[in-house]
């Protein structure tokens, strides 16, 4: 569904990414882990186009490299942000309804009411968004302006940060559910290597914006490479 091809990143002098490929198949659950400046975030960024890389990215076989960002959205591309940005002065309700005439062109309130629901935030829908949410609704709210748009891909960028373990634990459960609930594609960027051992299927690790690894969970926390990339020294 989703590739990279030798994507690169500069930003000056910093090599953010170099040359990481690799494949996202529809349906699944693929976790995006590395130490802090990594990469992860700027590779989200080039997914969903708001940096230009070198190389390649295509979504269904389709070249979407240089296109627009706000047609990434529309066809198929949602993501979140490590620190939620609720939309000031607006409700909860109204936050999706932007993201959703942003995103997917069309205004639909039936689709924000299912989602309001889904997400657990119907009874804050005229609340407002910046001042009447805890973190974990804040956190929802990311989720549901991304679900909004209707996205294929769901990209979430440590959504779960900042949570405790049963809070944690609780989130997981609500990703398992939206993803058997609208058939999402979920690629997420989480440190907790519990989280994603019990959420992913496979994992892939960048290390100072290179991939190092790419496999199951099990073998990407056992690989040497990852080991070192994490403790800086020997397992």
């Amino acid at each position: 569904m989703l590739r990279l091809d030798g994507v690169s990143v500069r930003f000056g002098g910093l090599a953010a990414l170099t040359d990481v490929s690799f494949d996202v198949a529809e349906g699944e659950i693929l976790g995006l882990v590395g130490p802090n400046g990594a990469g992860k975030t700027t590779l989200f960024n080039t997914i969903s186009g708001l940096v230009r890389p070198r190389g390649r990215i295509r979504f269904d076989g389709r070249d979407i490299t240089a296109t627009a960002l706000h047609q990434r959205a529309r066809v198929g591309i949602g993501r979140t942000f490590q620190i939620p940005q609720p939309m000031q002065r607006l409700t909860v309700r109204e936050n999706l309804e932007v993201a959703q005439v942003f995103g997917a062109g069309r205004h639909d309130p039936a689709r924000i009411d299912e989602i309001l629901t889904v997400m657990e935030l119907a009874h804050k829908a005229d609340a407002d968004a910046a001042t009447s949410l805890a973190l974990q609704e804040l956190k929802r709210l990311e989720i549901a302006k991304a679900l909004a748009i209707r996205p294929r891909v769901l990209l979430l960028d440590e959504v779960l940060a900042g949570l405790e373990s049963r809070a944690k634990h609780l989130f997981m459960l609500k990703l398992r559910e939206l993803h058997a609930l609208y058939g999402l594609t979920i690629v997420i960027v989480e440190h907790d290597i519990e989280t994603i051992s019990n959420l992913c299927s496979r994992a892939v690790v960048l290390d100072f914006g290179r991939l190092i690894a790419d496999g199951t969970p099990d073998e990407v926390f056992r690989n040497p490479d990852v080991v070192k990339s994490y403790t800086g020294g020997a397992h």
